[in-house]
């Protein structure tokens, strides 16, 4: 089969690769959709010359890229129950595999596991691929009301963006304002709108904004044409709720701080990049809370699933691009630009 690689500068090779068989406890998952994140231009824009690992930990060898897998069983390795894995049956990944027997392992968090991890489509092969090849124990029903390109979203950029809304504990009484309307952010302000919050939607984007305000948003604030934290602070009569970042950019962050009120709570969700903070007027003379939220659990993904078919959200609208797999070099030129909606090869 073939496999998208990021090799790096910004350039990707469709390379072959043996079909792959499961062993003991692993399934096959025939890939049906994959989506496009954000978190893929931090590898796809690294020099060939730097770890494309994201600090992850080392990979041997080319890896198949794409972290947003979703699918149908296809085979099943000895000692896979027939009830966890139905040849057929439609699937999520929970995308890291940790060592299955820690505290973090155990409560779904195998991302956390202290004994090092492996994170499908960045140190282990992905789902940009007909064909992906992962622990039983990582699979996640895919509810059938659900497409696969939606089921593809919650396996990363939505289900980040429900998990950071469930750790901040989100209500129909609170405002929150995002920082960045990518694939996360947008999913953000669907999901946190469904809920019952007002959503002050951010970006530099003007086609980002026009589509948060079709996905919900209250409000919308360009940082080039407006100072965010005093149109916030106007638009709240002092501050926000709520705030999260997505942009992974210091001045988001920043603002994200200082435009959340007293007794605030912030969330970081975007990957990489640093924030100076003036601890003094900025944290403590707020009681502000800062926290960060990485992914989520594998319940997480199931609860998040569970949420769209209940709430009858149609992610499938986060797309605006389809692709085919010898279309990567053109979808991930397409997607770097960041002007547009959320990319997804179908296979």
């Amino acid at each position: 089969m073939r496999g998208v690689v990021f090799t790096g500068d910004r350039e990707i090779e469709l390379m072959e690769f043996p079909d792959p068989t499961p062993g003991p406890g692993e399934v096959v998952v025939e890939i049906k959709a994959s989506g496009m994140c954000g978190s893929d231009l931090k590898v796809y824009r690294a020099s060939k010359s730097a770890s494309q690992s994201l600090g992850l930990g080392a990979s041997k060898g080319p890896v198949i890229a794409g972290h947003e897998p979703c699918g149908v069983v296809a085979a099943v390795g000895p000692g896979v129950e027939a009830r966890q894995a139905p040849i057929g049956a439609r699937v999520m990944v929970h995308h890291y595999k940790g060592c299955g027997v820690c505290q973090h392992c155990r409560i779904g968090w195998s991302q956390l596991c202290a004994e090092g991890i492996v994170v499908y489509g960045v140190t282990g092969h992905g789902a940009h691929a007909r064909y992906m090849k992962v622990p039983a124990s990582t699979l996640v029903r895919l509810p059938d009301a659900l497409s696969f390109e939606t089921g593809a979203a919650i396996s990363c950029g939505t289900g980040t963006a429900y998990g950071a809304l469930r750790r901040i504990r989100i209500s129909g009484n609170d405002t929150i304002a995002i920082f960045g309307q990518g694939p996360v952010g947008l999913s953000a302000t669907q999901l946190a709108a469904a809920m019952g919050a007002r959503v002050i939607a951010l970006d530099v984007s003007p086609e980002r904004l026009s589509r948060a305000k079709e996905f919900g948003a209250w409000e919308t604030v360009n940082p080039r044409s407006n100072d965010p934290v005093g149109a916030i602070k106007d638009l709240t009569h002092g501050g926000a709720d709520f705030t999260l970042d997505t942009s992974s950019q210091p001045e988001g962050r920043i603002a994200a701080v200082r435009s959340a009120k007293v007794w605030g709570t912030v969330c970081f969700v975007g990957e990489r990049n640093n924030v100076t903070i003036d601890v003094s007027p900025d944290m403590l003379r707020k009681q502000l809370t800062i926290i960060g939220s990485w992914t989520f659990s594998w319940q997480g993904q199931q609860d998040c699933a569970r949420f769209v078919v209940d709430h009858k959200l149609d992610v499938d609208r986060l797309f605006t691009h389809e692709w085919k797999l010898d279309q990567a070099e053109e979808a991930y030129r397409l997607f770097d630009t960041q002007t547009t909606g959320k990319g997804v090869f179908l296979m």
